[in-house]
């Protein structure tokens, strides 16, 4: 399963792929049916997929920012209190 597709996110950052696989969709059911769709939907798979990961990293250096920030409060306030 994959998030929309038409979300303003992945329109900037996926929006070539996408169009791709929706031209593919277009051409009817027997066309997906023999399988020649499955690049293009491995191509959208790819790129979400690359878009997931850039998402994690950021979150994950932010986390450890916010952590390090609690960490230096904490140990200003067990300073404070010796």
């Amino acid at each position: 399963m994959h998030p929309h597709l038409h979300t303003e996110e992945n329109q900037k950052n996926c929006a070539d792929v996408i169009a791709i696989l929706d031209e593919c969709h277009a051409r009817g059911f027997m066309h997906k049916v023999f399988g020649n769709c499955t690049t293009a939907k491995h191509n959208v798979n790819m790129c979400l997929r690359a878009q997931r990961l850039e998402r994690t990293r950021v979150n994950r250096e932010q986390a450890k920012e916010k952590r390090a920030k609690v960490e230096k409060a904490w140990k200003e306030i067990d300073e404070e209190c010796r």
